[in-house]
């Protein structure tokens, strides 16, 4: 668990027993210490939610104080020890739960999808609808590339955009995930094609990031622009 250094510093300014209310009325310490404590205590609501507040407020009071702790150095390493393995634990199951459901909500969208008109499906599973056919070369996995795209997930949820930055991407086509080294193969330059990438050709039971969950199905829309020289050669 990682607890802002900035919370811990401004709950010295707390007390355990401290009751009253705290309104325009009070004085401006009391105003700037609620204000801090409240909004720092929202930023960090999902982290300290299992804590004893006043059990926190009185460790960090006693140590600032200089005052002896109850508890040894080699207890408080053992107990942290013991929260930090039980919350390890309910993340991963937390994860797995997760990562179980968008598999089936994955799956079931690709099932679907896949009866859509103008939808084709390779024979890995990915499954792309052509927007715009060009009429330059196709890249092979080796190449390097210029392209614009747009990825979300399948509620509509925008985690990635060239085109909004309006900045195109070059890279290598094998050195992206999965769906895109088949799909890009199957583009030829100046073509636009909708990706639908489940999660076996994407990020898989891992995610990337905050928005990426574990078995997400993704949507990218993908414009190549061209097919880079190679310098390599």
């Amino acid at each position: 668990m990682k607890t802002s250094i900035i919370l811990l510093s401004l709950c010295l300014c707390s007390t355990v027993s401290f009751a009253k209310t705290v309104n325009t009325t009070s004085s401006l310490n009391e105003q700037v210490g609620y204000s801090f404590g409240y909004l720092m205590g929202r930023s960090n609501a999902e982290s300290v939610k299992e804590l004893d507040l006043d059990a926190f407020i009185l460790g960090l009071k006693t140590a600032a104080q200089g005052n002896p702790s109850t508890l040894t150095d080699e207890e408080m390493a053992s107990v942290l020890t013991q929260h930090k393995k039980r919350s390890d634990a309910k993340q991963l199951i937390e994860l797995k739960q997760k990562a179980e459901a968008n598999a089936l909500i994955g799956a079931a969208f690709m099932a679907n999808n896949a009866k859509k008109s103008g939808i084709q499906t390779t024979s890995s599973g990915l499954q792309y609808q052509i927007l715009k056919q060009g009429s330059g070369k196709s890249p092979k996995a080796s190449a390097l590339v210029k392209v614009n795209y747009e990825g979300r997930l399948i509620d509509g949820t925008v985690f990635d955009s060239s085109i909004a930055r309006d900045q195109p991407a070059n890279f290598q086509v094998s050195q992206v995930i999965q769906g895109w080294t088949e799909g890009l193969q199957l583009m030829k330059e100046g073509s636009q094609y909708r990706f639908f990438i489940p999660a076996k050709l994407g990020y898989g039971q891992i995610g990337s990031g905050d928005v990426i969950e574990p078995n997400s199905t993704l949507i990218f829309d993908v414009e190549l622009l061209e097919i880079l020289p190679n310098p390599s050669k």
